[in-house]
C-alpha cells in the first residue's frame, strides 16, 4: 500500500486529468436526486437518464408517490435494473419523508441513512451534491481505482476506503475527488482493459513525492 503522501499524489493526479468533472445525474431538487440515487444502484447512467423525465413529471414530490403504488412506479422504471426493489424503496422512503421529515429530504447522514434504500454511499452523494456538504462517496469505480493503485489494501471495505481517502486529502477536495475518480474509472481505470499505464505520472517517483507540491496544483 502506498504511503499517505504517494496516495495523495495519485489522487491529485487523477483530479488533474478531470479538473471539470461534475455529477452526471439530472435533477432539480433533493427529492429528485434521492430518486436518482436509488435508481443508480447497479445501473448505468444511461438507463437511469432514460426514465427520469417521465418519473419526475409523475412524481414531483413524496405526496405524489404515496398516492400512487410501488406497482405503478415500476411502470416508469422497468428498464432500470432491479426495478421492482427500487420502486419499493422510492415508495417507502417517500412515506418516511412525510412521516418523519415533513416531506423534505433531510440533510444529515444519520437521517438520510434512516431512509429505505439509502446506504452510506448514497447518503454521501446526497450530502455532497444536494446539500454541498463535505462528504466522499465510495462506489465501484472509486473502490476499483483505490485498490488498483494501492491507495488501500486489496481487501479494503467501502468504509475503510472512505476513511483512508478522507484522511489523505483535505475535506474541501472530497467532492471533486469523487467526481474525478468516477470519470477516471469509466474511461481509464475500467474493469476491463485498463489504460492506467498510459499515464506514467500515476506511477513514477512515488517514493519521492513532496506532499507540498500536488495540493497547490490541483
Amino acid at each position: 500500500m502506498l504511503t499517505k503522501e504517494a496516495a495523495q499524489h495519485v489522487i491529485y493526479e487523477i483530479m488533474k486529468l478531470y479538473p471539470d468533472a461534475v455529477p452526471m445525474m439530472r435533477y432539480q431538487n433533493p427529492f429528485q436526486l434521492l430518486m436518482v440515487v436509488i435508481l443508480s444502484a447497479q445501473a448505468t447512467d444511461i438507463s437511469v437518464a432514460k426514465v427520469t423525465d417521465q418519473l419526475f413529471k409523475r412524481y414531483p414530490n413524496p405526496q405524489a408517490v404515496i398516492e400512487s403504488s410501488p406497482e405503478e412506479i415500476e411502470s416508469y422504471i422497468k428498464t432500470v435494473g432491479l426495478y421492482r426493489n427500487k420502486a419499493k424503496y422510492i415508495y417507502k422512503s417517500s412515506c418516511q419523508l412525510l412521516e418523519k421529515f415533513d416531506g423534505k429530504v433531510p440533510s444529515t447522514r444519520k437521517e438520510l441513512q434512516s431512509l429505505t434504500g439509502i446506504g452510506p454511499k448514497s447518503a454521501n452523494i446526497l450530502l455532497n451534491v444536494a446539500f454541498n456538504q463535505e462528504a466522499f462517496a465510495v462506489d465501484t469505480h472509486v473502490a476499483r481505482i483505490c485498490k488498483h493503485h494501492k491507495i488501500v489494501e486489496e481487501n479494503a471495505t467501502p468504509k475503510q476506503i472512505e476513511k483512508r481517502v478522507t484522511e489523505i486529502i483535505p475535506a474541501k477536495y472530497w467532492g471533486r475527488a469523487h467526481q474525478s475518480m468516477i470519470s477516471f474509472g469509466k474511461e481509464i481505470c475500467t474493469s476491463r482493459n485498463m489504460k492506467c499505464h498510459d499515464y506514467p505520472q500515476l506511477y513514477e517517483n512515488l517514493e519521492e513525492v513532496d506532499p507540498t507540491d500536488s495540493i497547490d496544483a490541483v
